[in-house]
């Protein structure tokens, strides 16, 4: 589903990803995993084609996005939950959703319409649909990570990008939206990349993990396969 490789990057002349790499296989769920500041963030913007590369492949399905504009990943069915959630303050919940449906107009089946995508977000997250003229400000922090995921598949993705998904979000709501990101994977068939910090949800949404430290991927494989060893050298504080 997505393959990236060979990736540099530079802020100014600091060098901060060093040929970087990782896969996500189609319908599978990898974590991208490390301390704070190795780089995770800043792949995933460059993934998103938010900050640019020095070089490097990013292949998603047959389409190639290095090099290519933002604007291109929606289009092709990657949806993004940035860190931080970034939704619309001042808008309603309604019309942050509303916002995601332009991209998937293309590659939407002639029979379904925005407002089937909109009700199946609202039946993921029913607290939505009860608030859906209150506007995005207004809601507590699991609420707003919550339309922050939802505006994302508005556009019904095929791949999910999720940047930390459980920051700042009380106990329950965070094992709801596991509950979430499971469900669309295993069931829905939706490919999911997650940077996430806490190792429990990490072992229990993900199938497979890819460690970065210093800008560089330095292990990956099956999530069965995280050892107290590579957690001990690249994860522990």
């Amino acid at each position: 589903m997505l393959a990236v490789s060979d990736i540099n990057q530079f802020y100014g002349e600091s060098h901060t990803l060093w040929d970087s790499a990782l896969t996500v296989p189609e319908g599978g769920c990898t974590c991208l995993m490390g301390r704070n500041g190795v780089g995770k963030t800043t792949l995933l913007k460059v993934i998103m084609g938010l900050l640019p590369t020095r070089g490097g492949q990013i292949q998603f399905g047959d389409a190639e996005l290095a090099g290519r504009g933002a604007e291109i990943r929606a289009r092709v069915g990657i949806g993004y939950v940035p860190q931080g959630r970034e939704i619309f303050p001042q808008l309603t919940v309604e019309e942050n959703l509303r916002i995601g449906l332009p991209a998937a107009s293309k590659r939407r089946d002639a029979k379904s319409k925005g407002e089937d995508a909109l009700e199946r977000v609202y039946a993921l997250f029913p607290v939505l649909k009860k608030m859906v003229h209150r506007r995005g400000g207004d809601l507590s922090g699991g609420q707003q990570q919550q339309l922050a995921i939802g505006r994302a598949l508005a556009i019904e993705p095929k791949l999910l990008i999720l940047d930390e998904p459980t920051e700042g979000i009380q106990p329950n709501v965070v094992h709801d939206i596991g509950d979430v990101i499971m469900r669309l994977n295993q069931e829905a068939g939706i490919a999911v990349l997650l940077v996430e910090q806490k190792l429990p949800f990490a072992r229990r949404v993900a199938r497979n993990f890819c460690i970065m430290d210093r800008g560089k991927t330095v292990a990956e494989g099956a999530m069965a396969d995280l050892s107290d060893d590579l957690v001990r050298q690249h994860l522990t504080v």
